[in-house]
């Protein structure tokens, strides 16, 4: 694969959202994997233009997306919403900036790479075209990391995921609302509902996003067709997407049938040798991945592996990660580091 960039010491990068949730946690992964970069560009809409962030020990002030010219900007890394995507990340990519894009908004679109580096790197070769790259849904990333490597040993026919969304899928307000959910209902007070389509505090919700004509809700769907896109292949992919009142952590249960037959423990040895994946899988020691030891890592950790003794070829997984680092934030500059990489080999 040549180059995607120009060959130089260091890269003008724009984040955009960078007030928000993931945007502060790209900003924080830039500088914690010494990402080459020469000029940082913190951009928000105009209610947080003029405010500041912190980069690498220097204070930035952050501009108004609207108003800027993103002349001479090598990458941006967008995580501000679909809306926002669709308006700017066409105006980006057409000055020869790569745009990444955490939204929804380009991943299904046929002329734009949906992107997993540890999965299908090589579908970034779509974006010299039109230069945007979508980063997939933080649950179908954890997702796809642990299916690959099995799918490429033993083709996988079907899959079954349950998820256990944390609220910070949600954003900011969402975890703000959990914590005030819980200590208003740990003193006797009521627990206003805002955010969230019901009470998180002490409680599950099976409804993240909103209902299609066919009764998924458009995260499923999102899973389903986002999983086919990455993988290249005909799956059969069902979901049932759950928020739960953990702040960081996505967990998911996942169910898959393949072709002929692969044993859990042959399931674990591959996923015990990839790269991104930590296995936790000791049942005599009751150890396995937990959302509250995933927050704050990079890897996907997976767990619980066994065979389904009800269905043939069948087996279950537990997978957990970070969903803010590589659901979102890592998966994108992980992406910025395979432009910035092949321009120097």
């Amino acid at each position: 694969m040549s180059g995607f960039l120009p060959r130089k010491d260091g890269y003008n990068v724009a984040v955009v959202g960078a007030t928000g949730m993931v945007g502060q946690t790209m900003l924080e992964i830039l500088a914690e994997r010494n990402f080459p970069v020469d000029k940082i560009v913190p951009l928000a809409s105009s209610r947080s233009a003029g405010s500041k962030i912190e980069f690498k020990g220097k204070e930035y002030v952050v501009q108004d997306l609207a108003d800027f010219d993103p002349s001479g900007l090598d990458i941006a890394l967008f995580s501000a919403g679909g809306g926002t995507a669709k308006e700017h990340a066409p105006r980006f990519a057409g000055v020869g900036c790569y745009v990444i894009d955490n939204s929804s908004a380009w991943r299904m679109h046929e002329d734009v790479c949906l992107v997993v580096p540890e999965v299908n790197p090589q579908a970034l070769e779509m974006a010299r075209e039109n230069h945007i790259i979508a980063n997939p849904n933080c649950s179908t990333i954890q997702m796809v990391m642990a299916l690959k490597p099995l799918h490429d040993a033993v083709p996988i026919k079907r899959v079954v995921v349950s998820t256990y969304q944390a609220v910070s899928g949600a954003g900011e307000r969402a975890t703000k609302e959990l914590a005030m959910q819980t200590r208003n209902l740990l003193s006797g007070n009521k627990a206003e509902v805002e955010v969230l389509p019901a009470r998180i505090a002490f409680n599950v919700i099976p409804h993240i996003d909103v209902f299609m004509d066919d009764g998924y809700t458009r995260e499923e769907r999102k899973m389903m067709d986002e999983t086919r896109k990455i993988m290249e292949a005909d799956i059969a992919v069902t979901a049932t997407a759950v928020r739960v009142p953990v702040f960081y952590g996505h967990s998911e249960a996942v169910n898959l049938t393949f072709d002929t037959p692969m044993a859990a423990e042959q399931a674990r040895n591959i996923l015990a040798r990839t790269d991104g994946i930590c296995v936790v899988d000791d049942p005599g020691s009751e150890d396995y991945p937990l959302a509250s030891d995933a927050a704050g890592t990079d890897p996907v950790w997976v767990g619980r592996i066994r065979d389904d003794d009800s269905f043939p070829n069948s087996l279950h997984l537990w997978i957990v990660a970070d969903n803010v680092r590589k659901g979102a934030a890592l998966n994108a500059i992980q992406i910025a580091e395979i432009l910035v990489r092949q321009s120097t080999e």
